[in-house]
């Protein structure tokens, strides 16, 4: 059976600049979301030029705190839904208001971005007050704009013992579990 060609690309580290602490620490590979020359190699794997500039932008704005930048990629009817804790925001203006209340500082870095079409996911580090936490951010698109996106917030555990046999260790918080 023939293999389907792959739309995504892994985006590396633009360069060996400071990256937030948490990301740092973690040993990932990873990239400032406000490091623009990694995203400007993003376009030589095929990832759809208009899409993953208005994702450049969006994360961009996302690390910087400037909420009016970060949510010109929604829709002003956009639904946002965070499955783990059962809520959903429903309207752009809405979702930046439950955005600018949030009072933690946050930082976000971008693993990668995968995506065509009218659907991309976002696979990121957050720091909330320098602590990590690994997102995912699904995102639908309709005319160029964000109609639904839904994020998965995934806090660090201890690795199962049943898995050990088959389980290398990957750095995590500065640690590399054996």
């Amino acid at each position: 059976m023939p293999m389907r060609p792959r739309r995504a690309a892994v985006l590396p580290r633009a360069s060996e600049g400071p990256t937030p602490d948490a990301v740092e620490e973690a040993g990932l590979e990873s990239f400032p979301a406000s490091d623009a020359p990694a995203w400007g190699r993003a376009a030589e794997a095929g990832l759809d030029n208009d899409m993953r500039l208005a994702l450049q932008r969006h994360w961009t704005a996302s690390d910087a705190g400037d909420f009016e930048a970060e949510h010109e990629i929604y829709d002003g009817e956009a639904l946002l839904e965070y499955p783990q804790s059962g809520e959903r925001i429903r309207g752009r203006a809405d979702i930046q208001a439950s955005r600018m209340a949030q009072p933690n500082k946050k930082r976000f870095s971008v693993r990668r971005v995968l995506g065509g079409d009218g659907l991309w996911v976002s696979e990121l580090v957050l720091t909330y007050d320098g602590q990590p936490v690994h997102v995912v951010s699904i995102m639908e698109f309709e005319s160029g704009k964000v109609v639904r996106e839904t994020q998965y917030f995934g806090e660090p555990f201890e690795p199962g013992p049943t898995r050990a046999q088959w389980a290398t260790g990957i750095p995590r918080n500065g640690i590399l579990r054996s």
